[in-house]
């Protein structure tokens, strides 16, 4: 047994079901190794290897459990960075497994070597060169518990000369290192209870509660809804827990933040107190103003905590168990005025939004397109968003179900990882319908590349590519931050058919240019057994106006854009439209 044959042989022993890479010569060893295998586990062989990275990301993020990506070395490790910091700060386990020149060659300028410590001290939470193949397994088992503890990347670095050497356990003896058997142990952290009785007492003398949850609290829905109830308390999300509670609950308001709903930003201005559930939201400036509010937080990472408002109880456990705690000392409040008055604004909210997806545009408005999206989304769906102005409308009008998964970069916030991601969730649940929301500068950048990957592993996804030829999202900042109008040689993206692309490579693509296809076409989308290219043109000028927007910031938008913006007319036209709806009974 060579020392890639056990690697591969280590990871089928993990549960480890397939590994995303990409082929090359400081990884030959370990190529040759899943050949001995039987493939078992999987290579997945995407088109690049920040796609392999994000595609582990996408696993881990829809399976709960560790994702494995593998590339050579110089280059190949080079381009997995993009997909680690993507983990590292979305806080996803991933294993990376990467070679390295032969030790021979060494500090010798040689072909491919680069400084792999330098390159990855920052972003792996484990690091470790494997230069004799007695550190494995435990260097192998350590980047697995250590991953899947931090929730963040290890990195694993292995020389291509030792990979093909014969595998030699670790000895009995001085200066050897064993390991145990592959196994994921399971403990629940449960904060003190004088700490949760402090926290019942804040939340109790409160009268307008309000709760923000993220990723951090998905396994503890149930629970949420019914401290939620107790209480008579809204619940807002930030874009990692979009997914956690579904938005057909009458309290829950939705996304908050600069993508967020008016229902969140009314609930963090005028709430007494604050609980925040496993979400480490960095934007200060959408809490309650600080001394508005009495705040409690619960988090099972202790430095995550209080690091965002001045939360007077700040509980370290896991979320769940906490809050089962935490429940049998909340006492139901009678009062529910609180309740009524989010429940009327969410009411209100999906009706605004939906009067906003019909304004005219040219051709289609891309409010709409997630909007027909949400009457049809399959109960059991994935859904994956890209970076860009498509995730403003995946933010704010994706009615999540229950039962309905979805996800995006939410801290990195990279361009490309809708499509990979999509690729990951593949793997992890292969029965699922599976939908990307993606820009067109994205598709550009990283998903037309990867719909190849798609067709070879015969994935069935819905790639919907919001067909704007303008890189949307950069382009509203220059206005709205920057007081700058649109400057197109930056800006302006080629165009091309991405059906016509898709059906080129035996994939199905699909052509819509009017608002009355939308629906029948995302029906038949979602109805193939296969991947489908959803191509959707849409207008550029539809503004992602935030709905707490000031008249400040309305004005300097829109002085920026009469200073010479070449869509002038027709951005502040649809700006209005869509503004207006607001104020409409």
């Amino acid at each position: 047994m060579t020392v890639g044959d056990f690697i591969v042989e280590r990871l089928r022993d993990w549960g480890v079901r397939q590994v995303f890479a990409y082929p090359g010569d400081g990884i030959n060893g370990i190529v040759a190794a899943f050949g001995n295998a039987d493939n078992d586990p999987k290579f997945v062989q995407t088109r690049h290897e920040e796609m392999a990275a994000f595609a582990a990301v996408g696993y881990a993020k829809f399976s709960s459990d560790v994702g494995v990506c593998l590339a050579t070395s110089g280059p190949g490790a080079i381009h997995l960075l993009n997909g680690l910091y993507d983990a590292k700060l979305d806080h996803v386990p991933v294993v990376a497994i990467v070679g390295q020149t032969a030790r021979t060659a060494q500090g010798g300028s040689y072909q491919q070597e680069v400084d792999l410590h330098s390159l990855f001290r920052d972003v792996a939470s484990y690091l470790v060169d494997v230069n004799v193949p007695a550190q494995l397994p435990n260097a192998l088992d350590r980047a697995m518990r250590t991953a899947a503890a931090d929730r963040a990347p290890a990195v694993l670095i292995i020389p291509n000369d030792v990979q093909e050497q014969e595998y030699e356990p670790p000895k009995h003896e001085f200066k050897y290192i064993p390991s145990s058997p592959p196994s994921r142990p399971s403990s629940r952290v449960v904060p003190a209870d004088d700490e949760v009785r402090r926290a019942a007492e804040v939340l109790n003398t409160g009268s307008r509660v309000a709760i923000l949850i993220g990723q951090g609290a998905r396994d503890a829905a149930a629970e949420v809804v019914e401290v939620a109830d107790l209480l008579g308390a809204g619940v807002a999300k930030a874009l990692l827990g979009k997914d956690v509670l579904p938005d057909d609950l009458p309290f829950v308001t939705g996304s908050i933040g600069l993508l967020g709903t008016r229902p969140s930003y009314e609930l963090m201005r005028d709430c007494d107190r604050l609980l925040i559930v496993g979400s480490n939201f960095p934007y200060s400036q959408f809490l309650p103003k600080f001394g508005a509010a009495r705040g409690v937080q619960i988090d099972v990472d202790g430095r995550a905590i209080g690091m965002r408002y001045p939360t007077e109880v700040n509980l370290v456990g896991d979320a769940r168990e906490t809050l089962r705690a935490l429940i049998p000392l909340l006492e139901r409040k009678s009062d529910r005025s609180w309740r009524s008055t989010v429940e009327g604004n969410v009411e209100r909210w999906w009706e605004v939004v939906e009067r906003q997806a019909l304004v005219p545009a040219d051709p289609v408005n891309p409010m709409r397109i997630v909007s027909e999206l949400s009457k049809r989304l399959p109960a059991n769906a994935i859904v994956t968003a890209d970076s860009g102005s498509a995730t403003n409308w995946y933010a704010r009008l994706l009615r999540i179900r229950g039962g309905v998964r979805s996800s995006l970069s939410g801290t990195l916030a990279t361009m490309g990882c809708a499509v990979p991601y999509a690729l990951g969730a593949a793997f992890a649940h292969g029965d699922r319908p599976l939908i990307a929301l993606v820009g067109d500068g994205a598709m550009q950048m990283n998903g037309m590349a990867e719909l190849l990957t798609l067709r070879q592993y015969n994935i069935r996804c819905v790639i919907c590519v919001f067909h704007n030829n303008d890189l949307n999202q950069v382009t509203w900042e220059l206005r709205a931050m920057g007081g700058a109008p649109k400057f197109e040689p930056s800006q302006k993206l080629p165009d091309v058919s991405y059906a016509a692309y898709a059906r080129s490579i035996g994939l199905q693509g699909i052509e819509v240019d009017s608002p009355d296809q939308l629906g029948p076409a995302w029906e038949t989308a979602l109805a193939s057994p296969g991947a489908v290219v959803l191509d959707v043109c849409c207008d550029p000028n539809v503004p992602p106006i935030p709905p707490h927007a000031t008249f400040d910031q309305i004005k300097d938008m829109t002085e920026a854009v009469l200073r010479g913006d070449p869509d002038a007319w027709g951005v502040l036209r649809r700006g209005l439209q869509t503004k207006i709806q607001e104020l409409l009974p």
